[in-house]
């Protein structure tokens, strides 16, 4: 009886750590998303424009997306470098 009250006591935690776990990597993505949706409220093709900043914002480690509709870009540096494959800037 012991054994099975410490197996279910064991998959509970196991359920609720890895909820926090996901409900934190979530956090990031929907603060990504909130951002760029500000960054790209003027675009003339928002749906690139928020593929491209939203890829952007989650490579980078702080989650940077830089003020603005346009420019700012030094606010981010990772976001100011990141180059697509023909050398041009990645991010909106």
């Amino acid at each position: 009886m012991k054994m099975k009250l410490a197996i279910v006591q064991f998959f509970m935690i196991s359920l609720l750590l890895s909820s926090s776990l996901f409900m934190l990597s979530n956090a990031d993505s929907s603060s990504c998303n909130g951002k760029c949706n500000a960054r790209c409220s003027k675009a003339g093709r928002q749906d690139r424009c928020l593929k491209y900043c939203n890829i952007c914002c989650e490579k980078c480690d702080d989650h940077c997306v830089p003020s603005g509709t346009y420019g700012n870009k030094d606010e981010c540096p990772c976001y100011r470098d990141m180059k697509n494959s023909k050398g041009q800037p990645k991010c909106p």
